[in-house]
């Protein structure tokens, strides 16, 4: 979150201090917890959550299930519920979930859930204790004798809250570890049961043991206590992965049923406590034609009426008061009150800061030039960073070496996959199952804060891309790409466009998959978990060399290996794949054609002939998770639109018209793609888009009301800010076609989003934009609590029911953090069109040179 200045630090605590004396004098005589209209228990200050929220099964354990407490505003604990080992890691087993029931009467809540590999259920208790919630474990067949000394109750707390406090177990005292080091214990089959390459595993002692526990005695935002009715042990996570949390477990007893266990859970009430203040606004600041609302999220028992004002920063330091009118209250929403206050009045170019009570922001700037440069982080920095098969530098830094020389590996049939891989029964490929796949060592992104190879991202990002350069034409050369030495210098420049260097990158990757087995591939990704979960240099997780079945583990001859390292390439065909993949060829062909006329020829030539072979024979239709495309009229649509861009031939035109009512259906996800298609199509086909445009329009503005930020935000568990980022475009796109019907504030409103106009914090979500901006993120360098320029992270999670969460202190959650290429690719066209239209607005004199400014 962004940081405070000291004085509102100490208003801070003036507000909580003498709440926390009182309630000290009054010993054991903590605020009562009641279970709230929305389902979790609540006091002042405090919330325990049970089974609230239910891990998805998308990426496996999230760190957002179970049992959870939230102290202070900050959700410090989560996943109480019976796991299979001390401390879980993301791909170890977890329980299914079969139902919840809320007694609103009792205040009880029963959750049943079941570890189906065992044919084993068990319920989960909970009801209200006075100011603690019991939580228990109701068996109604013993544990079973496969896990046995193995099923415990165990409840997870955030390693950075506990950071610099205390703990007493019993009547033993200790300080948590800002770094782990405990004694390990051998567990020969760990590696197996959570998926992780062949090898014995570890687990963890405990570092405390005790029937009662008291975490951060010291720290009334932090302080929880727990009774047990059996032995409860602390461990900590970290010490088998970087994003393990401090867990306390108890085992449940063998042979027993019933009530086998039970913790009396006291999170720290502080009756008066309030939430600071939070100031929502853009951290890149404003034009001066621009609308300017900041938004100032309160605690919703902040009753106080506090000034709101606007100061001007001046050269010597002094903080000039700017005239506005006095913030308006919006409402609720989730759980906090929000206050408006706007300055679009203020026009006058200059430094200011936002202040409501003793809260201050950052400062931000008022400026024709607000816009310009916003995205040369993400074309600068965040791209070559993620550059595969290339050796990437800058400066005195190597980012990494040239990555995966060894790829790839056929994947085996009928075979189910991590991270939403799977392959079919054939492997539609001339290789067999294990065998090398030349020429796919070249081009591609790190999908991720991971480093495989998504398909579907690929062309994502390269149609991007190729729409920022056909609009803008942003010469911008920073980056010097040689891909004969496979090598990438970084703020070196070379004489061609960085945009244009990397669709050609992506390219690169595309044409080979086609070159190689004829077709689009889902992907190329790790052959298991250990070194999926690899962080550091991405050179140093396979040995480089081509695995070699003939030759012993760790044996190199002739350039081959015996270590089977090799990433695997999943191959069954998909239709709609092939479609996305011609959608990119195709626009990428448009983007090298002065660069690399050879490749932009060689990319089309491929796209005309998939289309042509894909319209002779019935789709293939295999679909696995979210590597096998997107719906497949929608991806045959987005190819007729850009084949058509590229050739105008009327073939494609005519597959235009006659998939267009089908794509009228779901307007919001295709637009960009039918309004791309307007100047290439008869007038009667613009004419007949007015209708889904209006709806369209109407259901933009409805959706701007319903929070105070004018932008749709998502529930699921994976943030927003891939949607803010689509509407903000389709916006965009409308605005420039339909201007009569669509305005364009929705376009700025998505863009303040991303840089600080959000819940929960003021803080950007694009790394290095903005005055404060990501600075931990869940990127490839996550293990170092770093982050990469021009990364743009999924944003505001809502912890459901209420909890809108951003963590900074945090990296690890990779539903908020982890920065995926398509956003980044996205970002950077938002930020050329935010500008576009301000230099619109500006005027004919001052455009010239804030355009020059934006696309260098």
């Amino acid at each position: 979150m962004t940081a405070r200045p000291v004085f509102c630090v100490l208003a801070t605590l003036l507000a909580t201090v003498s709440p926390v004396i009182a309630q000290t004098k009054q010993a054991g005589k903590a605020p009562e917890l009641t279970l709230n209209a929305a389902g979790y228990y609540e006091a002042p200050a405090a919330n325990v959550l049970v089974f609230s929220n239910w891990y998805d099964g998308l990426f496996a354990d999230s760190k957002i299930s179970g049992v959870e407490i939230i102290q202070q505003g900050e959700r410090i604990a989560t996943n109480g519920d019976v796991r299979l080992s001390a401390t879980p890691g993301q791909w170890d087993a977890i329980g299914r979930l079969i139902d919840r029931k809320v007694d609103a009467a009792t205040g009880a809540i029963t959750v049943t859930l079941e570890y189906p590999d065992y044919k084993w259920q068990y319920r989960v208790r909970s009801e209200k204790r006075g100011g603690a919630v019991a939580v228990s474990v109701i068996l109604d067949q013993p544990v079973p004798a496969a896990l046995a000394g193995k099923a415990g109750f165990n409840l997870e707390f955030l390693p950075t809250a506990y950071f610099h406090h205390s703990y007493m177990a019993d009547d033993a005292t200790g300080t948590f570890p800002i770094y782990p080091a405990d004694t390990m214990v051998a567990t020969p089959d760990r590696n197996a049961a959570s998926g992780r390459a062949e090898g014995p595993g570890a687990e963890p002692t405990a570092i405390a043991k005790g029937t009662r526990f008291v975490l951060a005695p010291e720290d009334p935002a932090r302080r929880v206590t727990i009774r047990s009715t059996a032995e409860v042990q602390l461990f900590d996570g970290r010490n088998q992965a970087q994003n393990g949390w401090f867990v306390l477990r108890s085992l449940l007893p063998a042979g027993r049923t019933g009530t086998v266990l039970e913790w009396t859970i006291q999170p720290n009430s502080v009756p008066g406590w309030l939430r600071p203040p939070v100031i929502a606004h853009s951290q890149l600041g404003y034009t001066p034609d621009a609308r300017k609302v900041a938004t100032i999220e309160l605690d919703r028992n902040d009753r106080r009426t506090l000034p709101a004002r606007l100061l001007r920063v001046g050269a010597d330091g002094s903080m000039t008061p700017i005239r506005t009118a006095p913030a308006k209250r919006w409402g609720e929403y989730l759980r906090y009150t929000y206050l408006q206050l706007d300055f679009s009045a203020v026009r006058q170019p200059g430094t200011y800061v936002l202040e409501y009570g003793a809260t201050r922001t950052a400062p931000f700037r008022i400026a024709a030039d607000a816009y310009a440069g916003a995205w040369h982080p993400t074309l600068d920095v965040y791209f070559p960073v993620a550059m595969d098969h290339m050796f990437v530098n800058e400066g005195y830094r190597v980012w990494h070496g040239d990555a995966h020389r060894d790829d790839a590996r056929q994947a085996p049939v009928n075979h189910e996959h991590i991270d939403l891989y799977a392959q079919g029964p054939t492997t539609d490929t001339k290789f067999k199952p294990g065998e090398h796949i030349p020429g796919l060592a070249v081009g591609g992104w790190f999908d991720a804060g991971d480093y495989d190879i998504r398909t579907q991202s690929q062309y994502q990002v390269i149609r991007s891309l190729a729409d920022s350069w056909e609009r803008w034409r942003p010469t911008r050369d920073t980056t010097a790409i040689d891909w004969t030495r496979r090598k990438t210098e970084m703020h070196v420049p070379d004489g061609t466009p960085d945009l244009v260097q990397q669709i050609r990158h992506g390219t690169l990757q595309l044409i080979a998959q086609f070159d190689a087995v004829g077709h689009a591939i889902h992907g190329i990704v790790e052959p298991d978990v250990a070194q999926y979960t690899h962080l550091g240099d991405a050179s140093t997780k396979t040995d480089g060399l081509i695995y070699d079945p003939t030759l012993k583990l760790g044996e190199e001859k002739g350039g081959r290996s015996g270590t089977p390292d090799d990433r695997w390439a999943f191959t069954t065909k998909a239709s709609a794949l092939n479609y996305g993949s011609i959608a990119g060829l195709a626009a990428a062909s448009r983007a090298l054609a002065d660069v690399d006329p050879a490749l932009s020829k060689k990319a089309l030539d491929i796209a005309t002939r998939t289309w042509a072979e894909e319209q002779s024979h019935a789709p293939d239709l295999y679909q696995h998770g979210n590597t096998t495309g997107g719906p497949l009229e929608a991806e045959q649509f987005s190819a007729a639109v850009e084949l058509l861009r590229s050739t105008r031939d009327p073939r494609y035109a005519a597959a235009v018209q006659s998939l267009w009512p089908a794509m009228e259906k779901r307007f919001a996800f295709t637009l960009r793609d039918a309004v791309a298609a307007i100047p290439f199509m008869p007038p009667t086909y613009r004419e007949g888009m007015v209708p889904a445009v209006r709806a369209y329009a109407a259901t933009t503005a409805a959706a701007a009301k319903a929070n105070p930020f004018g932008v749709p935000i998502t529930t699921g568990g994976w943030a927003g800010s891939g949607t803010v980022l689509g509407t903000a475009l389709n916006v965009y796109a409308l605005h420039t076609a339909f201007p009569e019907i669509m305005p364009a504030d929705a376009v700025f409103r998505g863009l303040e989003f991303l840089v600080g106009h959000h819940p929960a914090s003021d803080i950007s979500f694009v790394s290095g934009v903005g005055t404060v901006s990501k600075e931990v993120a869940y990127g490839n360098n996550r293990a170092d609590f770093s982050f990469i320029a021009g990364g743009v992270v999924p944003g505001v999670l809502i912890v459901k029911p209420d909890l809108p969460e951003n963590h900074e202190d945090w990296p690890f959650f990779w539903g908020e953090n982890e920065y995926v290429i398509p956003e980044g690719a996205m970002w950077i066209e938002l930020a050329l069109a935010a500008q576009d239209l301000a230099n619109r607005s500006a005027g004919p004199k001052s455009t010239a040179t804030v355009r020059a400014g934006a696309v260098r």
